[in-house]
């Protein structure tokens, strides 16, 4: 990313909820990742990973029984011995581009989540309309509030591998209630049959290598085709000012392996300071009911 590069970024994401950054994967990094993609996806659509989404369900816990798979859930756990994950996750061109994108320093970004997204391979399956924190059901005043009340201290991405057109959203809807019409299609709890029926709703399009960055509070949804292959990175990295609203978005999610030497080991220096931040993040949580068991 170039200077004048970062702060067009920056303005765009600030002001449409989202943006879309290429080069974010070296040439070396790329088919490192593309064969470690290849074999957890092979490991959980096997039985053989436990820690997956399945087609069915949209949030955690996903205790479905159903076979087929939409996402593969902790990539950088050390059981499936794919160190691309994590050194990538900590990669200083991935770095820099999230520390400019929340406007903060390096020794304020905690690691959070990474996992991976893919095309189930018996259904089609799609996600409803939803912001991530903040209730559906929420009127527009508690909208309202939450939205004002919101502060950037965390932001996530999708990183293509391949061609990849399954996310929807709504720009600029980070900063606004829905309109009536934007509640229509999504105050219930199911699917779009099209979610371009949504108001204001865009298709973003991802080219291998491009990672598109969004507010967690952006309007989106996503629908998956079972005869596109999907191998897309889907991460999150925080601001420690977040605190207990970062605690509430992330430790749900059952991050108990990180705190085990084995994960620690593996990674670099920057990756050891950025999980250490977590775990402070856990420890000053933990009063509140939050947990990395799981």
């Amino acid at each position: 990313m170039t200077a004048p590069n970062r702060v067009g970024y920056k303005a765009q994401f600030e002001e449409q909820g989202f943006v879309i950054i290429p080069g974010l994967i070296s040439p070396e990094d790329f088919p490192r990742l593309e064969s470690a993609c290849a074999d957890v996806i092979s490991r959980t659509r096997a039985g053989s990973w436990p820690y997956r989404r399945t087609v069915g369900k949209q949030f955690p816990p996903y205790d479905s029984k159903d076979p087929d798979s939409w996402g593969v859930q902790h990539v950088m756990h050390p059981d499936l011995d794919q160190p691309a994950f994590s050194q990538w996750y900590t990669s200083t061109t991935l770095v820099n581009a999230v520390q400019s994108l929340l406007g903060c320093e390096e020794d304020q970004l905690q690691m959070e989540l990474f996992n991976l997204l893919i095309n189930p391979v018996s259904h089609n399956f799609a996600l409803r309309w939803h912001r991530d924190d903040i209730r559906g059901d929420a009127t527009e005043e508690e909208e309202r509030r939450a939205l004002d009340a919101w502060k950037p201290h965390g932001i996530q991405w999708n990183t293509a591998l391949y061609d990849d057109s399954c996310l929807f959203v709504v720009p600029g809807s980070h900063k606004v209630p829905r309109t009536p019409g934007q509640r229509v299609h999504s105050e219930g709890q199911d699917a779009p049959a099209n979610p371009l029926d949504m108001p204001g709703a865009i298709r973003v399009s991802l080219r291998p290598g491009e990672s598109v960055f969004y507010n967690s509070n952006i309007l989106h949804c996503a629908a998956y085709d079972a005869q596109a292959p999907r191998a897309t990175l889907h991460a999150s990295m925080g601001n420690v000012a977040g605190g207990a609203v970062r605690a509430r978005n992330v430790l749900q999610h059952g991050l108990g392996w990180m705190k085990e030497p084995q994960f620690r080991d593996g990674l670099d220096p920057r990756g050891k300071a950025m999980l250490g931040r977590l775990l402070e993040l856990y420890n000053a949580a933990g009063d509140v009911g939050y947990s990395l068991s799981g």
